[in-house]
């Protein structure tokens, strides 16, 4: 049985995608526009610039899309968050919603159109 402990988001613009991350999870990028990663929670969060990916693997990303996936991130507050993102952080795509089975959860998208699912257990 393997553990997970990173994930890499490969993007055209790492720059971008790095920071809006780093701000939603309150950590600190390092790198450059072509590869940064950021630790939070014990798990490496690791963002590639397509370019990278098709040095080391030539091909490799055939057929790959951005916004193609929903990552989820359990926070502490989603309302406070919410708040947050009015502040012109992120495009909201579902404000705050309470669900029967005991989540509360607000959507946003990051910068390559990926919704990212911020949900708190109540």
């Amino acid at each position: 049985m393997g553990i997970v402990r990173g994930i890499c988001l490969i993007t055209e613009n790492v720059s971008d995608v790095s920071a809006f991350y780093a701000a939603l999870l309150d950590a600190k990028a390092e790198g450059d526009d072509r590869h940064a990663s950021l630790e939070v929670g014990g798990m490496h969060v690791t963002f590639a610039h397509t370019s990278v990916m098709e040095d080391m693997a030539p091909g490799s990303l055939k057929g790959a899309g951005h916004g193609s996936f929903t990552i989820d991130i359990e926070v502490t507050d989603v309302d406070a968050m919410f708040r947050h993102m009015g502040e012109g952080a992120a495009s909201v795509v579902k404000p705050p919603q309470t669900y029967p089975w005991g989540t509360r959860s607000l959507w946003v998208r990051d910068p390559d159109g990926n919704i990212v699912n911020l949900f708190q257990r109540i």
